[in-house]
């Protein structure tokens, strides 16, 4: 066997002298073998490099997709819970609650906006007595509002003096109301007047519907969740890992996002980051965070108006697919096979300098340009140049959308500040902010302007006849009509209630009280048809005085609101106006 072995040998070797081919090929081998395993780390390192540049790059686009998803969810409900809170018949009725008539305004005035919620459902706590008001989408609770009177040896109460004592604002608070054996996202509005807390106000958004509607949507790779500032989660697709009465609860009890992670130090740099967002140091953040014994590219953005922290989750490996990159190892393996000496030659041209090319264009899209070469070649870089830049479009025009959608959600955020929605005219806020422009105009102009407040004339026995559905269209028409009789630069609105207000051009009284008297003719003139087939004969009173140059609107509103009243004793469906006011020396103000 030995001699066998030996002769085998003796054979190898005479080959190996006579066959310059063969030696060159175990040369080969050699070098191949020996280049292989620096060759192979740096190819690791390339494609290592590249996976988290584009990962890092999704995470920020990722966030701030779920951070426009989550916006658009609880944004229009806080911003209608936030006017809520400043409604005059809510407020009145908060600070005197013992009053019948205001009761019935200020239960008239959540009913209206229980419509308008998406949960059709609000709750209404009064500071002074702790009565908790509620009623629901199929208004079970309609006329026996009051539910129950929260208390602070209650427990679970805890949630409503938390919410008071961080003053005045708008908050979120995922609960469980035992009482009413509901679960949902609140939204907490507190409502204040004259520095005094008069209550909290608010509605809920279904828990299950929230999840479905923005955190459980299907992503490869990707998990969404929403946490609080001391990283409660709030909203995620596993129910189990909702941290239910945050409000109330010892941190130590909390159900936080810092559970699920494996390193302390690695808790600490996300507590970090969540501190940087809430401060506004940055727009959103990502970083990778071992989690269950997996590494997950984490991102971070804040949603300022509710004071969350949109957290998403994603798995690189998931969402890039690192099988792309096998036929350039298959590359690498061909050109070291065919020439050792040609090799790095070969490599460098053929892949590293398209690689770098590929990473230019990556830095340029993570600078905002989009815009990415395409390699024209047919082989595997080739093919993930023209993916990537497709991706890159895909993802540039995704972004483009985003910022249109952002856009055009701010607009309608600012249209909804200043117009009210029942009558398509300024409400209160749009008003004071048109009254502005408006006197500075007429001051540097010299032009005379004339104030008249209009209310309608029993108005609550049409909702009573009617429902608040007539008393709407009563609304909306008589809004229609005053924008068909008054002219360009007027500035006009809906005040409050059932109650409008009109800042005009008008030179004298005798003018403002004719204008008046064409808004009684305007809208009580003709009977308004409502829903349920009737006509509707309605009829206003008007009071109006002269807004001098100067005078502070508060002293206007209340000559105007004097000569109202004085129409409303003169029997109604008449115009009254004041004469001007008077300086403090007691001189007559001049327009």
């Amino acid at each position: 066997m030995r001699r066998d072995i030996t002769a085998l040998l003796r054979t190898l070797r005479t080959r190996l002298r006579a066959s310059l081919q063969m030696r060159l090929l175990l040369v080969t081998l050699a070098v191949f073998v020996a280049v292989s395993l620096p060759a192979y780390v740096a190819f690791e390192w390339i494609v290592r490099s590249t996976v988290v540049k584009l990962g890092t790059l999704f995470a920020e686009k990722q966030v701030l997709f779920d951070r426009y998803r989550g916006l658009e969810a609880l944004m229009r409900e806080v911003s209608l819970a936030e006017t809520l809170t400043r409604s005059p018949a809510v407020t009145e009725w908060a600070a005197d609650e013992a009053s019948p008539e205001k009761r019935v305004r200020g239960l008239a005035e959540l009913e209206r906006y229980r419509q308008s919620f998406q949960d059709h459902s609000y709750f209404f706590v009064v500071h002074a007595s702790g009565n908790y008001y509620f009623n629901d989408r199929d208004g079970s609770y309609t006329g026996d509002q009051l539910r129950y009177t929260v208390s602070r040896d209650n427990p679970r109460d805890g949630w409503y003096f938390t919410t008071l004592g961080e003053g005045p604002g708008c908050r979120l608070n995922v609960d469980r109301d035992d009482n009413l054996a509901v679960t949902k996202v609140w939204i907490n509005c507190v409502i204040a007047a004259d520095g005094r807390m008069l209550g909290v106000i608010g509605t809920g958004v279904d828990l299950t519907a929230f999840i479905r509607e923005v955190v459980d949507i299907p992503q490869v790779g990707v998990q969404s969740m929403f946490v609080d500032r001391a990283g409660a989660i709030q909203a995620h697709r596993d129910p189990r890992m909702v941290d239910f009465h945050s409000l109330t609860k010892d941190t130590k009890a909390k159900k936080t996002i810092y559970a699920l992670i494996d390193r302390e130090d690695e808790r600490a740099a996300l507590a970090a980051v969540l501190r940087r967002l809430a401060d506004g140091q940055e727009g959103a953040e990502s970083r990778f965070i071992r989690i269950g014994g997996a590494d997950y590219l984490v991102g971070v953005g804040y949603l300022d108006r509710v004071g969350w922290f949109n957290v998403t989750l994603m798995d690189i490996d998931a969402i890039i697919d690192r099988s792309m990159f096998a036929p350039i190892a298959a590359l690498l393996a061909l050109i070291a096979a065919a020439a050792v000496a040609l090799m790095m030659l070969f490599f460098r041209r053929v892949v590293l300098d398209r690689l770098a090319k590929l990473e230019v264009a990556i830095r340029r899209m993570e600078a905002g340009d989009f815009a990415a070469s395409v390699d024209r070649g047919r082989d595997e870089i080739g093919r993930l140049s023209r993916a990537f830049a497709r991706m890159a479009a895909r993802v540039g025009d995704h972004t483009g959308k985003l910022e249109a959608a952002v856009a055009e959600r701010t607009v309608q955020l600012r249209r909804l500040a200043h117009v009210d929605p029942l009558t398509g005219i300024y409400n209160r806020r749009g008003v004071l902010a048109a009254l502005d422009e408006r006197r500075a105009a007429a001051a540097r102009d010299g032009v005379p302007l004339g104030l008249l407040l209009i209310d309608f004339d029993l108005f609550k026995t049409i909702n009573d006849a009617h429902g608040h559905h007539g008393g709407d269209r009563v609304l909306s028409e008589a809004a229609n009509r005053l924008r068909a009789v008054l002219r360009p630069g007027d500035v006009y609105g809906r005040w409050g209630g059932d109650e409008f207000i009109v800042v005009a051009r008008e030179p004298s009284e005798a003018a403002l009280q004719r204008l008046g008297e064409m808004l009684l003719v305007a809208i009580g003139g003709t009977p308004v048809a409502v829903d349920d087939g009737a006509a509707v004969r309605v009829s206003i009173s008007v009071g109006g005085c002269r807004l001098a140059v100067g005078e502070p609107l508060d002293a206007a509103l209340a000559r105007a609101d004097a000569a109202l009243y004085s129409a409303k004793h003169a029997g109604r469906d008449t115009v009254v106006v004041h004469g001007p006011g008077r300086r403090d020396d007691g001189m007559p103000l001049t327009a």
